[in-house]
Formats: C-alpha cells, sequence, structure tokens
C-alpha cells in the first residue's frame, strides 16, 4: 500500500464530499485535475476508463472514487477512498438535514438553493468537459455526442435506439476509414 498517494487520495476526497452540491458529477472536474496532473495518481487515459466504468456500473458517480482508490492500493485503497467520499457529506447530512427541510421553504431556504443550482449544472459541464479533454475526443465524436443529446432532448425517442445508431454508424465509418 503506498500511504502517502493514499492519504493524497483522502485529502482530496474529504473536502470534495463536503462540496459536491448536486451530487456526485460535481466533483469529477476536480477529481480529475487532481489524480490525473496535480497528483499523478492515474493517466488521462486511466482517469476516462476508470469514468467509463463508473457510469457504466449501477450506483453513486462517486465511485469513481473507488475505482481510483482500488488502482492505488487494492481493496484497502478503495475502501479507505469509499469512506473518504461518503462519510463526511453523510455526517453534514446527518447534522444538518433535518435542519434544513424546516427552513428550507423560508425566503433565505429557497434563495440558497436557487443559487446552488446554476452552481451544480456549472459543476457537472465542468466535469463532462475535463473527461471529454481527458478521452482526448475527435470533432466526430464530439459533433455526434451534440446531435444525440439535441435528439435526445427534443424527441421523445429513448437512449439506447441513440446509442445504437450512433454505435453502429461510428462503427461503419471506421471500417471504412472514414475516421
Amino acid at each position: 500500500m503506498d500511504d502517502d498517494k493514499l492519504l493524497g487520495l483522502v485529502l482530496l476526497c474529504v473536502p470534495l464530499s463536503l462540496v459536491s452540491f448536486g451530487g456526485g458529477q460535481t466533483i469529477v472536474a476536480s477529481l480529475q485535475h487532481q489524480t490525473v496532473d496535480v497528483q499523478h495518481l492515474l493517466t488521462s487515459r486511466q482517469f476516462t476508463d476508470l469514468y467509463a466504468i463508473s457510469r457504466a456500473s449501477p450506483g453513486p458517480s462517486t465511485l469513481i472514487v473507488a475505482l481510483i482508490g482500488w488502482g492505488i492500493s487494492g481493496f484497502w485503497g478503495a475502501v479507505i477512498a469509499t469512506l473518504a467520499i461518503f462519510i463526511p457529506s453523510s455526517a453534514l447530512i446527518c447534522i444538518f438535514g433535518s435542519w434544513w427541510q424546516q427552513h428550507r421553504l423560508s425566503p433565505w431556504g429557497r434563495a440558497v438553493e436557487r443559487g446552488l443550482t446554476p452552481i451544480a449544472v456549472g459543476l457537472i459541464v465542468a466535469g463532462g468537459l475535463a473527461v471529454s479533454q481527458s478521452a482526448g475526443l475527435s470533432l466526430f465524436e464530439i459533433a455526434t455526442t451534440l446531435a444525440a443529446a439535441a435528439f435526445l432532448t427534443l424527441t421523445r425517442v429513448g437512449p439506447y435506439p441513440v446509442l445504437g445508431t450512433v454505435g453502429a454508424l461510428y462503427f461503419c465509418l471506421s471500417a471504412a476509414g472514414k475516421i
């Protein structure tokens, strides 16, 4: 077990846990920057792969932290990283949750919620951009992602037909040497 890397991950996860307004997806950009660029725990490709696995798996989006911990120190790394991301925010919710429910309809409570909403959305977008940069997406991949997002937003078609269509298109074009 590499104690220094694991301690660095814990010291990264605890503050991120406390500021993850809007869910685990809001901390992805910071997590990517710290683990890849600052602490050099992962390469960009490793982070992108772990992100993809965490998103394909059922459960919260912060599962990526368990995968990062596993990559650093195996089973105990996954356990410690998971505890570091879940315990602080869970404790915060336990301490302030019932108090917040009593006051959330007050004028300042509504103002706080309205103020945090764009912050959460911005952090989620930043996370998507960070993963996109780590993946080194091509122009075709960016265009198909935007087109699929627009199609899903504007129609009632589910995501699986869109995913299948884009996947088939990518396969055909790559087999033909077009991309």
